[in-house]
């Protein structure tokens, strides 16, 4: 594991300008809707994760949180999506496990909303899921961010061991 640097987690970091052009180049579009960054690589600073306002610039709930928005942890992900690890990680940690997480996650973002909103809320769990795993970048990007994901774990070893072909992951978790 020598080859995984650790991150630098930064909690509600508003971004600079510079950030919102480069986050918007890697998700390939502008991002919309506010957004702090939460983990950047310590090499160069750029962003790997960024944590979303629960509600967009029009109001409509967000519910994807934390998005992985980083190079090479995208692609490399991607690779375990697409060799089936989406039911892996379903089959290998187990529904309720999967739920609890959701739980979890669901609880935070909606304490994030302003006090008194009552408009739409988001739903469900990471990403937007209300049962099992939708998407592992998701699931690992709140798990980069220091949270309590068995999933984003289970990524992050399945990284550490090369199935995501690029090698080692270049970022680590953020402090626990």
């Amino acid at each position: 594991m020598a080859d995984v640097l650790p991150a630098t987690v930064v909690v509600d970091h508003e971004p600079t300008a510079v950030d919102v052009t480069v986050v918007g180049g890697l998700l390939g579009r502008e991002p919309n809707g506010r957004f702090t960054i939460v983990v950047r690589h310590r090499s160069d600073g750029s962003p790997v994760v960024i944590c979303n306002h629960p509600l967009l610039s029009d109001g409509r709930p967000m519910p994807t949180r934390y998005w992985l928005v980083g190079e090479p942890e995208r692609t490399m992900v991607s690779r375990i999506e697409s060799r089936g690890g989406v039911h892996r990680v379903e089959d290998e940690i187990g529904l309720e496990v999967i739920a609890s997480a959701h739980d979890r996650y669901a609880a935070e973002r909606d304490a994030a909303l302003p006090q008194g909103w009552d408009g739409p809320r988001p739903s469900a769990g990471v990403g937007g899921t209300r049962v099992g795993v939708k998407c592992l970048h998701a699931h690992y990007a709140w798990w980069l961010a220091g949270g309590d994901d068995p999933v984003g774990a289970w990524v992050a070893e399945h990284l550490a061991a090369g199935d995501g072909d690029a090698g080692p992951s270049p970022v680590g978790p953020g402090p626990r």
